[in-house]
């Protein structure tokens, strides 16, 4: 593929994205939870992909089940995403495929903490990225290292369960270090036409951060935010906040292997969602933090949006895609929310920020990740972000456009080259 890369042209691209959480492994009082199946994508994915194109979007952000391609070490198949692939391509979409969206195999132990880890995910991205070199060159390695990291290391709610500072360390930097075999893996298969977008969580914390109570805990969750990134980028140097902390969990050895095998982004991603992405210090309230007792959230819209492009293009200085925004609301809030957003996207490049992409995520409504710690139906986690409905009838789950479609699409249309 000689192409130019589509980031070069100077527009703003519309994309959208298509949830693809895969956490397999169950227990008691946890289900698996596969967004592919509890949305039926799995069996309407030609559809799905013709709703895509047929809104005006040019880029869809779509992931591969690792564990489905993957049954058993060793094994591989490939049949669903054989066919998944034709249709996307054959919509006239081009894809940017997440490699690993939450999940691994069911086969892996220990998950993200095994220390094999690295090494099977870099297999598994360079089998994926051989088979559609000649189709698909843009990767995200890892979607939102980050949340992988507290969910699955700090907060001990997705496998493997662990805990605090230093699980939080010990998944990230096993993350980091799959990271950046598989990116050194796809560049390999797909050569010079490779491209790697980045996508990592934006998280801020505003309030009384400041306070003695707060203070160090405000630090150390600002500089985890970026800590996957920083790491496989070669930014984590002896000046580095944490890199003590991460010295008395992995030693040093690991962090002079990051330095010499440092990978970079070709475009920067940035996951924003105004009503959750920014999280509040309370005066004189202690709050542990995680699902047990979260500290509430803050709604700062435009103006959180805004700081974390701008953050995240002056921190890594490449160019930055929104590739992931959305509210979970009525019809009227989504409205609101896309045309504000979009226009400070246009804002932001008229002031110069090299912003190249624009993600409303999702397509389609999705199911909240609770389900997987209940026995309800799945209509009772039912969330409201798409352009379209999912509407439960006697045969399935229908698609059914609503006004944020239209609106997406004039979006969309309207920064198209006229020519």
């Amino acid at each position: 593929m000689n192409e130019p890369r589509w980031f070069t042209d100077g527009r703003l691209h519309f994309a959208l994205g298509i949830e693809d959480t895969f956490v397999p492994q169950s227990r008691p009082g946890e289900r698996a939870i596969d967004e592919y199946t509890l949305t039926e994508h799995d069996t309407h994915f030609a559809a799905d992909f013709a709703l895509a194109a047929g809104v005006g979007a040019e880029l869809l952000r779509w992931g591969v089940p690792w564990y489905r391609v993957s049954p058993e070490p060793g094994r591989w198949d490939f049949s669903w995403t054989d066919r998944a692939v034709d249709a996307l391509l054959g919509a006239g979409l081009r894809p940017i495929v997440d490699l690993l969206h939450y999940g691994t195999p069911l086969w892996l132990d220990e998950q993200f903490a095994h220390p094999d880890y690295p090494q099977h995910v870099a297999e598994y991205a360079h089998r994926l990225a051989e088979r559609f070199a000649d189709r698909v060159s843009d990767y995200t390695p890892v979607n939102e290292p980050v949340v992988h990291a507290l969910f699955s290391g700090e907060y001990a709610y997705w496998p493997p369960y662990l805990s605090g500072p230093d699980g939080f360390v010990t998944v990230a930097t096993n993350l980091a270090r799959g990271f950046v075999l598989s990116q050194r893996a796809i560049a390999q298969a797909v050569g010079p036409s490779a491209t790697f977008v980045h996508v990592d969580a934006a998280m801020s914390f505003v309030g009384d951060d400041t306070a003695p109570e707060h203070r160090a805990e405000a630090d150390r969750l600002r500089h985890q935010v970026h800590l996957v990134e920083d790491l496989v980028t070669g930014r984590v140097d002896d000046t580095h906040p944490l890199r003590a902390a991460i010295s008395g969990t992995t030693g040093d050895d690991l962090l002079v292997w990051f330095a010499a095998n440092a990978v970079q982004p070709d475009v920067m991603g940035i996951n924003y969602y105004p009503r959750h992405s920014t999280e509040l210090f309370e005066p004189g309230v202690r709050h542990a933090g995680g699902f047990a007792d979260p500290r509430p959230s803050v709604d700062r819209g435009t103006a959180g949006l805004r700081e974390a492009v701008t953050q995240y293009a002056a921190r890594y200085e490449v160019p930055v895609m929104i590739t992931e925004t959305c509210v979970t609301g009525t019809v009227a809030e989504r409205l609101a929310w896309l045309d504000d957003s979009v226009a400070l996207a246009d804002t932001l490049r008229t002031e110069g920020t090299d912003l190249v992409g624009y993600t409303w995520w999702p397509l389609f409504d999705m199911y909240e990740w609770t389900w997987r710690h209940t026995t309800r139906p799945r209509a009772d986690h039912l969330l409201p972000m798409g352009l379209h409905d999912l509407v439960e009838t006697p045969t399935g789950l229908q698609r059914l456009p609503n006004p944020v479609a239209d609106r997406y699409r004039q979006h969309a249309l309207s920064h198209r080259p006229t020519t």
